[in-house]
């Protein structure tokens, strides 16, 4: 069987729904043998902070905050932000973190959550690997 085409996601939006979906959508991707590249830049960054830095995000477009929004999707049996994050890193989806996002939110490595072992990198090592683009 060839090999599946990696796929990276350039995840830059700040609110909660987009980055939940792209999560949902990477760990379903690792699930099935596609190599997933998850590279966070510029608001999306605060989804890596220590501390549930999640919960910082921007509200849906419907006002509802990402802490309610994740109580309302585990109540119902949607997996939560901080186990969809865990089980893309633990899935084996690349992290990164885009240096000039961290600088922009004037952040460093230091402010990452450690379990999630994402790399700072440039943009230029995120896209250098190939694959299909998916930008968030």
């Amino acid at each position: 069987m060839a090999a599946k085409e990696p796929i990276v996601f350039v995840v830059a939006a700040g609110d909660y729904d987009r980055i939940h979906a792209a999560l949902v959508t990477a760990a379903a991707a690792v699930a099935v043998d596609v190599p997933v590249t998850l590279f966070f830049t510029m608001r999306a960054v605060r989804a890596l902070g220590r501390d549930g830095g999640w919960r910082g995000l921007d509200a849906g477009g419907d006002g509802v905050s990402p802490t309610e929004r994740d109580a309302a999707y585990r109540a119902r049996g949607i997996a939560d932000f901080d186990t969809l994050l865990e089980s893309c890193a633990e899935l084996g989806a690349g992290m990164q973190v885009c240096e000039t996002g961290l600088r922009a939110l004037d952040l460093g490595a230091e402010d990452l959550r450690p379990e999630l072992g994402c790399a700072v990198v440039g943009a230029v090592t995120a896209l250098a690997g190939g694959g299909r683009i998916v930008f968030v």
